[in-house]
């Protein structure tokens, strides 16, 4: 059996990475300076996780995402997990049944 999917990272590892976003704004004083240090930070390994244009275009979100204000509740990570796996994922390399 063939892996349907493209270049797919686990799904803990986006929730993780999400968490990790999301604890920029646990320290009060330091949550936007947490976000100067992290968006760069997401943006490359967005990118290194699922790789190509997806990764690239992907990567950029979240880096803006991380930059921008009040965006941090918005699951980048993750979010591209559930689209590589249901959204790019290839018409021909759907897992079949064969009844004899």
């Amino acid at each position: 059996m063939t892996n349907s999917y493209p270049k797919t990272p686990s799904l803990l590892i986006c929730l993780a990475l999400d968490l990790v976003g999301y604890f920029t704004y646990a320290i009060p004083v330091l949550g936007e300076f947490g976000d100067l240090i992290w968006a760069p930070i997401s943006g490359l390994l967005f990118f290194k996780l699922f790789g190509g244009w997806k990764g690239a275009l992907g990567g950029f979100f979240a880096f803006a995402e991380e930059l921008l204000p009040f965006t941090d509740f918005v699951p980048s990570f993750t979010l591209g997990w559930l689209a590589q796996r249901f959204l790019f994922r290839k018409p021909g390399n759907a897992l079949t049944i064969n009844a004899r």
